[in-house]
């Protein structure tokens, strides 16, 4: 199959993005020291995971805001989404605030798992995924009006750490549920 130029555009951007997350996720013990990490016990650990969680609800109290400042200064669009059909300017504004949603979601529901599930020094993980999710989500908003491969390196940043730890997760639960059925 022949790529288009915009797929092109896409893969130039979310190469780097994939490349940073496996050195940021695997080199996370190397950029924190173990003093910076929480006791190792189920509260503490969780504790860590939602001090964390901040950034990603950050990046959307800002979309959220982009999105209603809009509104507020455009007579066009003060009504909202719901009774109007929008500027090109207030739809991008969603369009963004709906994708940083969808991520949060998952970025936080990843944090708290890998929080309770993945072993002790894992857990610098989250802050590096956390930071690249800031990281990700201005590069995604700045670069939207480009097109896809404008957003590739925003949307790789923000959603390819959580993607990781999502499908880690369910390959170390598989492997648990399986050790667990074959062991009784």
């Amino acid at each position: 199959m022949q790529l288009t130029e915009k797929q092109k555009g896409v893969v130039r951007g979310v190469i780097p993005a994939a490349l940073l997350t496996f050195v940021g996720l695997c080199g996370a013990p190397l950029l924190l020291p173990a003093s910076a990490l929480p006791v190792d016990e189920p509260g503490a650990r969780l504790a860590w995971a939602l001090k964390w969680s901040l950034l990603p609800i950050l990046t959307l109290m800002v979309a959220v805001a982009r999105v209603a400042n809009h509104r507020f200064y455009t007579p066009e669009d003060i009504d909202g989404a719901g009774l109007t059909n929008g500027t090109p300017q207030a739809r991008l504004h969603g369009a963004i605030l709906q994708n940083t949603l969808e991520q949060a979601v998952l970025a936080v529901a990843a944090y708290a798992i890998w929080s309770m599930v993945v072993p002790y020094s894992w857990l610098r993980s989250i802050a590096v995924a956390a930071l690249y999710f800031v990281a990700g989500r201005v590069l995604f908003a700045r670069g939207y009006t480009r097109g896809a491969s404008g957003r590739a390196m925003g949307f790789g940043l923000t959603a390819y750490p959580t993607f990781g730890m999502l499908s880690t997760l369910a390959v170390v639960l598989l492997f648990r549920l399986l050790n667990w059925t074959i062991g009784r």
